[in-house]
This record gives C-alpha cells, structure tokens and sequence, in this order.
C-alpha cells in the first residue's frame, strides 16, 4: 500500500487535468511549455491521420519535449505526465474550435449523432515510458439552433476538442456515454492511475 501520493510534472495548462489529478489525491507540479506558438505547432494534423494514431503521436511528442527540458535542468528522475484528447465524428477529427463560426459548426455537426471521445495519456522518467489510450462513445441529442447559439455565446468552447465541455453547460446535450467520464473531460483516471502507480513503483525500485 502506498502511503505517500507520487510525485509528478503535469506537462499541461489544462485546469480540468489539475483537478482530476487532485481527485485521485496526486502530489503534482505544473511544467508549462517554454513556447506556446511551439506546443500548438505539435498538434498539427498529418493527412489522412487516424484519431487513435493522431492523439498517441501528439501525447509522445509532448513527452519528449518535456522530459528534454528537465533532463536539461538536470531534474530527470522526476516522472512527467502528458496527455492529449481529441474528439472524432467518423474519420473527422474535430480539434479546438478557431472561432465561434467554428464552434457552431461541430456543435451541428455533433447534433443527433455519436462520436468518439479519445485522450491519450503518458508518463515518462528517465528511459521509461508508460503509454495508454481512453476511448469514449458520446452521443448527442439533437440540438436546437436555439441552443447551439447559447452555448456559442457562453464562450465554454474555447479551448476545447469538438467544442464543448462535459463538466459544463454541454452536460445538458449528451444522451448517453459509454467509456469514461473523466476521459472526455481530459484525463482517464482509471489509466492515469495505473500509469503512476508504474512510475512510482520503478522508482522505488531503484
């Protein structure tokens, strides 16, 4: 039994990541990205890129950089936690929303449907790497126009994969949910769990 929460970098500006972390009762310290022009940059979509493939490959890429940095600093035994969730209708991968316009266009194009929710998550320290990918069906009720203006207006899309938020207004819009709940708001804890419980194990062991 572990007595102490593990330790580790959270290589994310995401509250909602924070406060998930909190609720597994994890010891966490925020590593932001020295560039943010840089870490968007990451996020870039390779053509006919599949959503599994696509949030895996974002979520490593994340991990390096960060663990290059601490490696750098010469903080390298500290495990670092990244993760990265995308939101896919079909084989179209819906990112964050460019502007309200955009917003409202996968709003609708959510309406009545179900989609998939991924979010990749992994844990790096030193030459060890933990990997794992939540995978979430979402569906929508049909929406009004009438309600797709109001949460435009809200301004709760900003920043978020497919254009809402579970935890918020967008409670209202979902019909059903298979997968976890936890992983469509940005990080499964069920995973994440594990991956730390690896992390602190292999560092207890050396």
């Amino acid at each position: 039994m572990q007595t102490h929460p593990p330790f580790v970098y959270l290589a994310s500006q995401s509250p909602r990541r924070r406060e998930l972390l909190r609720q597994l009762g994890v010891e966490f310290e925020v590593l932001l990205p020295p560039d943010t022009v840089a870490a968007e940059a990451l996020e870039a979509l390779h053509p006919r890129e599949a959503a599994g493939a696509y949030v895996r490959r974002v979520t490593g890429l994340k991990l390096e950089v960060a663990l290059t940095r601490l490696a750098l600093q010469g903080d390298d035994g500290v495990p670092v936690l990244c993760a990265d969730t995308t939101v896919a209708l079909d084989r179209q991968i819906l990112g964050k929303p460019a502007d309200e316009a955009d917003a409202a266009r996968m709003l609708h194009a959510l309406s009545g449907r179900t989609h998939r929710v991924l979010t990749a998550v992994a844990v790096g320290a030193g030459a060890w790497r933990g990997r794992a990918l939540s995978v979430s069906h979402v569906r929508f009720a049909v929406l009004r126009t009438a309600d797709v203006v109001a949460y435009v207006a809200s301004g709760e899309w900003r920043g978020k994969a497919g254009g809402y938020a579970i935890q918020g207004r967008a409670a209202a819009f979902i019909a059903h949910l298979s997968g976890s709940y936890s992983g469509v708001m940005g990080l499964p804890l069920f995973e994440t769990a594990g991956l730390l419980r690896a992390a602190q194990a292999r560092r207890q062991a050396q």
